[in-house]
């Protein structure tokens, strides 16, 4: 029998997204933000959840662009300083040791040491509750040669990303390779 455990939050896995953006100064932010993923293929597209009071919900508004840095584990200790710091009171790109780059598609910027990184232009804006989700069109993904696969996509062993345990509100890595999808469950359909 299972236990209820109430109306909450726990996915299992949450990716860690660092979400880039420019200040109405043009100071360039980074934030840590847990609530989002892909949300549609064609065209496509990713969300992410922030609340009003983050300093980076105004800026992808005003802006109406923000980048998706993918951290790696080797970046958790930079990662969880995003989520804990306010670019309002902080440098947070020079506190991490990260570097932002401009994006030339949209006007935010990234992290230039993460592995993989999505441009986004705003598509959307949907107000849920304490969170507003922010629809964002990926007009490009950019990938460090060496995350890259044979295939020449990205290996997600090779980019190791964090990822975020709800419930424990602790990070973890990606585990081993355990199947193809849309394969191995096609024996079921026989």
């Amino acid at each position: 029998m299972k236990k209820s455990l109430g109306a909450k939050t726990l996915l299992f896995p949450t990716p860690v997204l660092l979400v880039g953006t420019f200040d109405q100064a043009g100071k360039p932010n980074l934030m840590n933000a847990a609530w989002g993923g892909v949300c549609c293929s064609q065209p496509p597209c990713v969300a992410v959840s922030l609340r009003k009071a983050t300093y980076s919900y105004a800026a992808i508004g005003a802006r109406n662009a923000f980048t998706i840095s993918i951290p790696s584990e080797t970046q958790m200790q930079a990662a969880d300083y995003l989520g804990i710091a306010s670019g309002r009171d902080a440098d947070k790109f020079a506190a991490s040791g990260f570097t932002p780059v401009k994006s030339t598609l949209v006007d935010a910027p990234y992290a230039a040491e993460c592995p993989l990184i999505l441009e986004c232009r705003l598509l959307h804006t949907l107000e849920i509750g304490l969170h507003t989700q922010f629809v964002g069109e990926i007009l490009d993904v950019k990938a460090d040669n060496a995350v890259l696969a044979e295939d020449g996509l990205p290996d997600i062993l090779k980019i190791r990303p964090l990822v975020f345990d709800t419930g424990h509100r602790s990070y973890f890595g990606i585990g081993n390779f355990l199947g193809q999808a849309f394969s191995v469950g096609k024996k079921l359909g026989r």
